[in-house]
């Protein structure tokens, strides 16, 4: 009698603690009544190079001390036959951006089986690479990126990036059915989002945990955020953020950064967000929304793009004046 296979992703589940059911993280049908409403601020810009973030969402509310962060598949995932990610320097002049040289160097900082998290310095970058990365009581800084990676169907997963030197974040689910890889295209910045030559958060330091699967950002502003992953599937990745106060001077508290050059080239083409006790959802091209208030706002695209094609949309909610957990209570 032949032996029962094993199911490797319910190894991977009871091994990591992340739900990898739809259940576990579907959104609420209606609007919860402790939802904060935000504003959003844009501060997009016209461009023509593809590989340029142009487009600028930034959340503003003193009251926020919570929100949830998703990357979710776009609706066209299941129509495509070949990817694009290769970049597009096409009208791109990157001549005068500022180059801080570096000893390249790569570096794992903890690994299991089921997850490891790496770092990499490069050559150069537009930013000093100063900020030290804690996992456990080994502490390493000069790090450029951090990856965190997943195993799942025998294949190592990267799920989540971060760049040190300027706070950007970059999220992306499970690929997609038989899919064997999609792309990262917008990212997001969590913290006081502040202007030096171009928007960051500055961070003071960054601790790991392995076993909350969690980030602790500590600013040079002042203040903290953890960023938890509540969970990840071939659909979606959900991240909770808390935060230990106000920003300072009325700082957005988070940032959406990605690239628009047309509909047919960019990583994020519209908006569509809905306001406290509305009726429904309003939509805009990223370029032309004025801003609104908001509890919840989606980013992403309808239309196949030539760039980043399988990108994941991304999700701004659950707003919150206090932290929450997993399951939103």
């Amino acid at each position: 009698m032949l032996s029962r296979p094993i199911d490797r992703r319910r190894l991977l589940v009871a091994a990591s603690g992340l739900a990898l059911t739809k259940s576990a993280f579907a959104e609420a049908p209606h609007e919860a009544e402790d939802d904060l409403q935000v504003r959003i601020e844009n501060k997009s810009a016209p461009e023509l190079c593809a590989e340029k973030d142009n487009i600028e969402l930034d959340f503003v509310s003193p009251r926020v001390r919570a929100m949830r962060v998703q990357a979710i598949h776009p609706s066209y995932i299941g129509m495509i036959g070949s990817d694009r990610w290769a970049p597009d320097w096409t009208s791109c002049d990157l001549s005068h951006d500022p180059k801080f040289a570096a000893d390249a160097r790569r570096l794992t900082f903890w690994e299991t089986p089921e997850f490891w998290l790496v770092g990499y310095t490069f050559p150069s970058f537009w930013r000093p690479n100063d900020v030290p990365i804690r996992v456990g009581d080994r502490v390493e800084k000069g790090f450029h990126l951090v990856q965190l990676w997943m195993l799942y169907r025998e294949r190592a997963e990267e799920i989540l990036v971060f760049y040190p030197p300027d706070g950007y974040w970059r999220a992306r689910p499970l690929p997609f059915e038989d899919m064997r890889w999609t792309a990262y295209g917008s990212s997001f910045l969590i913290g006081p989002v502040e202007t030096q030559e171009r928007p960051i958060v500055a961070l003071q330091s960054v601790i790991f945990d392995p076993q909350t699967r969690s980030f602790t950002l500590s600013f040079k502003r002042g203040g903290e955020a953890r960023l938890r992953i509540a969970s990840i599937d071939q659909d979606r990745i959900v991240l909770d953020v808390s935060y230990s106060d106000a920003m300072p001077d009325n700082l957005p508290f988070a940032s959406l950064r990605s690239m628009y050059t047309t509909q047919s080239m960019s990583d994020a083409a519209l908006v569509a967000w809905r306001a406290k006790r509305g009726n429904g959802w309003q939509e805009s091209p990223v370029i032309g929304f004025r801003g609104a208030p908001a509890t919840e706002i989606w980013v992403g695209r309808h239309m196949p793009s030539r760039h980043n094609l399988s990108a994941p949309d991304m999700v701004f909610g659950r707003f919150r004046a206090a932290a929450t957990t997993a399951s939103g209570k």
